[in-house]
């Protein structure tokens, strides 16, 4: 019937887990979607959901590699267009990489995709710093780097947030943990793959006895960088190359850090991601601050979804 618009259908496949009740919950506050669900004891039943598979305009997949690839085979032969959370594809070349901010290419290949794989928590912030300064030959593809990342427990999902709520956990998790200890994380190879570089990067990620947000960091000698720059001029490069994105900013050290400490949580409940520059004339410190659960996970497949739509990128979001 003319003058009825028909809404976008949408399905969350693994609607369970932490990413999964996240993006749920951003899209039941949307009236411009029609979110499909699956009774309790259908969710794992694959007929019931290649059904919503091939009902939903959209789906999201939050599930194990092993279950989205299952999802990706059970939606061929239908018109959905999927948003990937899981790592199964992130470095496949079918998947368009899901950070927009990175170039305005990238941008307009998103909001065409039919195939969208959401960066790892971890992946976003180290890409967000390197990848430009790889593009604009500031930094060489060369360059052997390293990267410390401090996150939340949520991170871990459902097991590790119980394992830290426990009243009777091991003292151990009131420090923070290192972990990654094999150089085999399982986002080292996004981080790779999309920075630019030869080498993948040394990553050290650490857990802390706190919910959501992280600060993922990469330390340079100023004599890695082949334009000569100071934490002031780095800054502003950043302010430029990410001007005009409403989810991705630069942030000034005293803005961000005033008191001299950069807290990993400041960003938690929120869907950006900032960029700060600390140093100075020998050696800087780049760090990238957002909510994993945000920025890092749920907020980034909204916000693929809203370029998807043709809608503006931070439509249901929280800045």
């Amino acid at each position: 019937m003319r003058g009825v618009k028909t809404m976008t259908k949408i399905f969350v496949d693994g609607a369970q887990g932490t990413t999964g009740l996240r993006i749920f919950e951003r899209l039941a506050q949307r009236t411009d979607l029609t979110v499909l669900e699956l009774p309790e004891e259908r969710r794992k039943d694959a007929a019931a959901r290649r059904e919503m598979l091939h009902t939903a305009d959209i789906a999201f997949l939050c599930l194990p590699d092993d279950a989205a690839r299952e999802a990706v085979a059970l939606a061929q032969g239908s018109r959905v267009r999927i948003i990937d959370a899981s790592t199964a594809h992130r470095t496949d070349k079918d998947w368009c990489y899901g950070l927009p901010e990175l170039s305005a290419e990238l941008t307009a290949r998103i909001a065409s995709a039919s195939r969208v794989a959401v960066p790892g928590c971890h992946a976003s912030g180290f890409a967000a710093l390197v990848y430009p300064l790889v593009q604009a030959e500031i930094l060489s593809k060369k360059a052997l780097l390293s990267c410390f990342s401090v996150t939340g427990c949520s991170g871990g999902g459902k097991p590790m947030i119980a394992q830290y709520a426990d009243e009777t956990r091991a003292e151990e998790l009131d420090s923070p943990r290192q972990y990654g200890l094999t150089q085999t994380h399982k986002h080292l190879k996004e981080m790779h793959h999309i920075s630019g570089l030869e080498t993948a990067p040394i990553f050290s990620p650490i857990v802390a006895d706190f919910y959501c947000g992280m600060a993922v960091s990469v330390p340079l000698h100023t004599a890695q960088i082949l334009r000569r720059m100071e934490p002031q001029g780095l800054q502003e490069f950043y302010t430029a190359y990410y001007a005009g994105r409403k989810l991705l900013r630069s942030a000034a050290p005293q803005e961000g850090a005033a008191d001299g400490f950069l807290a990993a949580n400041t960003l938690a409940g929120r869907d950006c991601m900032e960029i700060l520059v600390g140093g100075n004339e020998r050696r800087l410190v780049l760090t990238a601050r957002f909510d994993n659960l945000g920025k890092g996970a749920s907020g980034a497949a909204v916000q693929c979804m809203n370029l998807m739509l043709g809608l503006p990128e931070e439509t249901g979001l929280t800045l």
